[in-house]
């Protein structure tokens, strides 16, 4: 079987990918960004994620109290880097989402370069983020965020 491809697939339909963000206020920028992936299925199915946890070498299991289900999720810049951004590019994902991945994969090279860490680098990375699983919901709308930082960058 062709692992990667499978996992790929999978993930296409099964996964999501997203860059939340939060205000922290004791951060310089004042604003956190937290970047991840994560795969949802049946626990009587979670087989799978344990193969795509493999697969990686990394990332968690562990239950979606919101829908009863289990969830392979990684939350970890250098892995998302190093592991899971790589393999998406080299088995690239068929439908929709692999733009939500494109819009991810760069906001996970910005921060990496340190971007988020200022004004016009994080107005950059919320643009972004919005454009993620646009239907989804959100903490903070990015007008509140961007309308923050462009107070800050004046």
């Amino acid at each position: 079987m062709d692992l990667p491809s499978y996992i790929s697939g999978f993930v296409d339909g099964e996964g999501c990918f997203t860059a939340s963000i939060s205000l922290r206020p004791a951060l310089i920028i004042g604003w956190e960004v937290r970047p991840s992936i994560s795969v949802s299925q049946n626990a009587d199915r979670a087989e799978v994620l344990l193969a795509i946890q493999r697969h990686f070498r990394c990332g968690t299991l562990r239950p979606n109290r919101s829908d009863k289900t289990m969830k392979w999720e990684v939350r970890s810049l250098p892995l998302l880097v190093g592991r899971v951004i790589p393999h998406f590019r080299r088995y690239p994902l068929q439908s929709g989402k692999g733009a939500d991945f494109g819009s991810l994969a760069t906001i996970c090279e910005r921060m990496d370069r340190g971007e988020h860490r200022t004004a016009a680098g994080l107005i950059e990375i919320v643009r972004l983020a919005s454009t993620i699983n646009p239907s989804g919901k959100r903490g903070y709308r990015p007008e509140e965020i961007l309308g923050s930082l462009v107070e800050m960058k004046a």
